[in-house]
């Protein structure tokens, strides 16, 4: 798995993993075993912002260990919406690729509350422990000054309690089948930035390279 944080608190990944591998086998579990634990190489203690999805992309080649991401050639349609909202929201370029690891290095943690999944198969990873271990993210970052949460789904937005209320921009998942149901026009990132600033915090650098 990808090397964590020493600093992160997490519970320990090993029965869940177990859970996992008696569910699916390793070739057919996404994203590779060495970019599971990704969302958590760098220092909770520099997390700003937290963006919460599902689970990975069921499609190979498309998760990479930081929700949302995906390969450089590759951008899933949930990702091209968001890139939309990015481009109303902010003003700027949508990428060409769908790499958007770069925001993770800037004190965006990109957390799916399930970090697996069955290639194919869309949730397949629910249930098994994940939901624990990320919960404990959260917590651990919710203790931080100054954060905000950019909560988009129903599974990400019952974390909201943690976080408090007044920290979290909800909205409806990114998806095509409730993009447009009030994702978009949502405008997470500004709205973000506003909030950290209110808080006394620095705002995020948003930008993607083209």
């Amino acid at each position: 798995m990808s090397a964590i944080h020493p600093a992160w608190e997490l519970p320990d990944t090993t029965p869940v993993l177990q859970a996992v591998r008696r569910r699916t086998p390793e070739e057919r579990t996404l994203p590779a075993s060495e970019k599971i634990m990704r969302a958590f190489r760098n220092d909770p203690r520099d997390v700003r912002v937290v963006i919460v999805g599902q689970d990975p992309y069921p499609t190979p080649g498309d998760a990479m260990g930081l929700a949302f991401s995906s390969n450089a050639t590759s951008i899933p349609k949930s990702l091209r919406n968001i890139y939309k909202e990015y481009e109303d929201d902010l003003g700027l370029p949508a990428p060409q690729h769908g790499d958007i690891s770069a925001w993770a290095d800037r004190g965006v943690l990109l957390l799916n509350r399930v970090l697996t999944v069955e290639a194919g198969q869309a949730g397949a990873h629910r249930n098994l422990g994940w939901e624990a271990i990320t919960e404990a993210a959260v917590r651990q970052v919710a203790r931080n000054p100054h954060l905000v949460a950019i909560l988009w789904g129903k599974a990400a937005q019952s974390l909201a309690p943690i976080i408090g209320e007044e920290r979290c921009i909800c909205s409806p998942h990114p998806s095509p089948l409730s993009a447009y149901r009030g994702f978009f026009g949502s405008k997470p990132f500004s709205r973000a930035n506003a909030l950290l600033q209110e808080q006394g915090g620095e705002a995020i650098d948003w930008r993607l390279p083209a």
